[in-house]
């Protein structure tokens, strides 16, 4: 606002409006919780605190790590972002999630990239993996195998191809699921049958860059062509690498956290603005509009989501009257 104001000062400003906001952010925790898809990743962070237990105290010292786990959760067309700041890893912090979800409602597709920590412990998931992170193997190893990797960019830009027709005609999802059986599945199966041959013919070394590529994917083909039998399920994970991105960007603009409560008002604010901008949603305005109205929030949370805020703005003004 041009106000030039203390640290300390701002830092209460911020931590009071947390407060009365914090409702928001737990309603859209216990909705993404009822998502049909997940995304899921995470990236290192700083926060001085946790750094120094981990230093000084025992009991930290085989968990050094300290991370922003985000998570994309879509329902209903509708796309709901979290941010979670701490020690814990990305599958942790999403079975915390989905602790809140209904029991009647069937388990959720999980996208993700292979990385075990990503995988939430005990729950029923349906897991999909990332295929960009398979493809970047081949595009790491292509100087060296020049011919074969781009036959494996090439079938895998189809798919690609098909997914964006099937977004431009905004197919519904089972649709989409038809579309790419008729004509993604015949290349994902003639690619399957490629790479066999490479290693019965011993075209490939299995030891070789090329052959380690080949084995991630075989390995996990049915994660990586889940969308060929799950209405809905994605190709990638590239919603939730975008939303790390604003995660990264504060890394690399204020360096750290002080303390975990920092990071979580962090996580409340970065939480609530990226929903908004997913949402088509002004963020400032939203952020206004919840403080001025947060007894109303406490009381009917749902109703107060960057998606309809503004029919309950329009409803508390009816009742209000004019001025």
């Amino acid at each position: 606002m041009g106000i030039p104001l203390p640290v300390s000062t701002q830092w209460d400003i911020v931590r009071n409006a947390a407060e009365r906001i914090e409702p928001a952010y737990q309603e859209l925790i216990r909705q993404a919780a009822q998502g049909e898809v997940l995304y899921n990743d995470d990236t290192s962070m700083k926060v001085l605190s946790l750094m120094q237990e981990s230093a000084f105290d025992e009991e930290y010292s085989d968990r050094t790590g300290i991370f922003t786990s985000g998570i994309i959760s879509t329902r209903e067309g509708r796309r709901i972002a979290l941010f979670f700041t701490g020690r814990q890893h990305a599958g942790e912090n999403l079975a915390d999630v989905l602790a809140e979800r209904a029991k009647t409602i069937p388990a959720p597709i999980q996208m993700c990239d292979a990385l075990a920590r990503n995988l939430p412990k005990q729950l029923e998931l349906i897991v999909a993996n990332c295929i960009v992170h398979a493809r970047r193997r081949f595009v790491e190893v292509a100087p060296n195998f020049p011919e074969e990797c781009r036959h494996v960019l090439e079938v895998l830009g189809r798919v690609y191809a098909n997914d964006a027709m099937a977004h431009e005609q905004k197919m519904s999802a089972e649709e989409r699921l038809h579309f790419h059986q008729t004509h993604s599945g015949p290349l994902m199966d003639e690619l399957k049958q490629w790479f066999a041959e490479q290693f019965a013919q011993r075209r490939v070394e299995p030891n070789s860059g090329l052959g380690a590529a080949i084995a991630y994917m075989t390995n996990r083909w049915d994660r990586f062509t889940l969308f060929l039998r799950k209405a809905g399920a994605p190709l990638d994970n590239n919603l939730c690498e975008r939303a790390l991105k604003k995660a990264i960007l504060h890394r690399k603009n204020s360096l750290f956290y002080k303390t975990e409560n920092g990071a979580h008002v962090g996580d409340i604010f970065m939480s609530l603005i990226y929903t908004c901008q997913l949402s088509a949603a002004d963020p400032f305005d939203y952020l206004t509009q919840l403080h001025r109205h947060s007894a109303e929030l406490s009381r009917n949370r749902q109703d107060w989501m960057p998606w309809n805020y503004r029919d309950s703005l329009q409803h508390s003004s009816s009742r209000d009257g004019p001025d």
